[in-house]
């Protein structure tokens, strides 16, 4: 009787090792800033994102159907290595959202951010092609007030669009993933 108890115990255990090397190798956490360092064009946040941004993007849900589409207007400003990006949102539902993202660039590529909807603040690294943020963002209360873990990623394509690539977790859960492009756009 014992054996088959072992042997589940042995066979879960595999399960969860298996699931961990996939996390940790093989999927879109395991990206590292340092794997775009030599990435060209270099990334920095206050040329290719500052003044006004078109943001167009879209939300998969748990089962990797599109949830939402959205545009996205936003003006960002940069004083130094401090930054503040203002962001209006209109979804397909008809339903707006305006954020706004407080950005401290360190020498050495580090970002500290923060935003109202923030738990805590945000922390990530610009360096090469690719810029990485992680932090935890609590949900409007219409959609269930979560506290989701996120990670996301913008990459900078050779014509200086950004490509961002989200994904959002509860405990360690994937829930939700956004794609989107930003362009910058003529101020007039």
């Amino acid at each position: 009787m014992t054996d088959p108890i072992l042997f589940m115990a042995l066979g879960a255990l595999c399960v969860l090792a298996l699931i961990w090397a996939k996390t940790r190798f093989w999927s879109f956490l395991s990206q590292r800033p340092e794997d775009y360092a030599s990435g060209i064009p270099q990334f920095d946040l206050r040329e290719h994102l500052n003044g006004p941004i078109l943001c167009e993007g879209v939300i998969y849900g748990p089962l990797g159907r599109v949830t939402s589409r959205f545009v996205g207007k936003f003006d960002a400003r940069w004083d130094g290595n401090r930054g503040v990006m203002r962001e209006h949102f209109i979804y397909d539902s008809g339903a707006t959202q305006d954020r706004e993202w407080r950005l401290e660039l360190g020498n050495d590529g580090r970002i500290k951010a923060d935003a109202d909807d923030l738990v805590g603040p945000g922390s990530g690294q610009m360096t090469g092609s690719a810029v990485q943020l992680k932090y935890r963002i609590r949900l409007p209360e219409d959609s269930g007030g979560h506290v989701l873990d996120t990670v996301d990623w913008m990459y900078l394509a050779p014509n200086g669009t950004v490509m961002n690539r989200s994904q959002f977790r509860k405990f360690g859960i994937p829930v939700a993933e956004l794609v989107a492009t930003m362009r910058k756009v003529d101020a007039s």
